[in-house]
């Protein structure tokens, strides 16, 4: 059986294709073959290519929101150009990869794809994160034959074809170990331990933020803070004057956290200060965490904001609105919460029950039943 996996390149789209690759190895072994098809990303071909899987790469464009002369430029060389050679290259790999399905993982880069296995008759299965689709995903899902969806109210697609699975989860990441962790950032102890992970985007105000409340928050807290690799060095420059020098050992920013790391320092947190992507929410309600959500404003479709007032909505976390992001309140919001132990155990228990940590290996499952019905 061969199955083709597809996606726009970004960790949001490759992580969850890793966990279902995983889950197809574990429980299909060698009677599988993979491979993956999408837009040029260096990320994605690291990660991939760590898994043993075939990574080709194809042009691909997508429509920027911005309305600036540059913008509209990259829009027309991208839909005129780089689109329609995209088209003809996933065509003709397609043809020679010859997959009995297709599992698209959503995002622009995945779109040529979509198309061309319609053209050619070959299945595709979409995987929606969000619970507002992107717009390649909801162009792509008139020719899915079925659509897996990580929230039960996931907008705009026809309820024939959703299939409620959640977000696949990397298994490995629920594995985390604290000891690992304490001696990994030389950790103090003797006080709650906050993960802030400022994420991919929009992480120099979520940073910006934290680092102004830091002061405070090292009284109390012992801090990790995933930062983002742009961001290491300035955020690093910037603690060693805001933060007093007696602080300094309580506070532990690290740029990049591979998989092993995260999974420590999830073990770890006793709360954990997010944005609102589906990738980062499954994450955290896999390791039963209650945690803040600091939704992106400018993300598509305002898909980060739903996210997080739907995962929110039974108690798992608070949301905190960057507009609202104020010291006074961010700080309150977390002393509240550790003055009340129950309720972060209410929270974590919250997490726990939205979770759905075998959504990978539902998904493997569904796919080849599909294929060998």
């Amino acid at each position: 059986m061969k199955i083709l996996f597809t996606g726009g390149g970004t960790g949001g789209h490759i992580y969850p294709i890793v966990d279902v690759m995983r889950q197809m190895k574990k429980k299909y072994g060698e009677g599988v073959e993979m491979s993956y098809l999408g837009p040029k990303d260096n990320f994605c071909k690291v990660v991939l290519s760590k898994e043993g899987v075939k990574v080709r790469r194809i042009l691909s464009g997508k429509i920027r929101r911005h309305l600036d002369l540059l913008s509209l430029i990259q829009n027309g060389i991208d839909t005129c150009i780089k689109l329609p050679l995209g088209m003809i290259q996933a065509f003709f790999l397609l043809f020679v990869i010859n997959p009995d399905i297709i599992y698209s993982k959503g995002g622009y880069g995945s779109f040529p794809v979509v198309v061309s296995a319609k053209i050619l008759g070959i299945p595709v299965f979409l995987q929606e994160s969000d619970i507002v689709p992107g717009l390649a995903s909801r162009q792509a899902s008139n020719y899915a034959a079925g659509i897996f969806v990580s929230f039960p109210k996931t907008e705009f697609f026809p309820a024939r074809k959703m299939i409620l699975t959640g977000n696949p989860v990397r298994q490995e990441i629920m594995t985390g170990s604290k000891t690992e962790a304490m001696a990994a950032f030389n950790l103090k102890g003797g006080r709650p331990i906050i993960l802030i992970i400022g994420g991919s985007q929009g992480a120099q105000r979520i940073n910006e933020k934290i680092l102004d409340a830091m002061p405070s928050l090292l009284n109390d807290y012992e801090i990790i803070h995933i930062t983002g690799p742009k961001n290491f060095d300035q955020i690093v420059k910037e603690s060693k004057i805001t933060v007093k020098p007696d602080q300094l050992a309580y506070y532990h920013p690290v740029g990049f956290a591979d998989e092993r790391t995260i999974a420590n320092t999830y073990a770890a947190a006793d709360l954990i200060i997010s944005r609102a992507g589906a990738g980062s929410i499954f994450e955290i309600a896999a390791v039963k965490k209650p945690s803040v959500l600091i939704p992106l404003p400018e993300a598509a479709q305002n898909h980060q904001m739903k996210n997080a007032y739907a995962y929110a909505q039974n108690g798992a976390a608070l949301v905190l609105e960057e507009n609202n992001f104020t010291n006074h309140l961010f700080l309150e919001k977390i002393h509240d919460l550790f003055s009340a132990p129950e309720t972060l155990a209410a929270m974590s228990e919250a997490a726990a029950q939205f979770s759905r940590p075998t959504a990978g290996a539902v998904i493997a499952d569904h796919i080849v039943n599909y294929v060998n019905k």
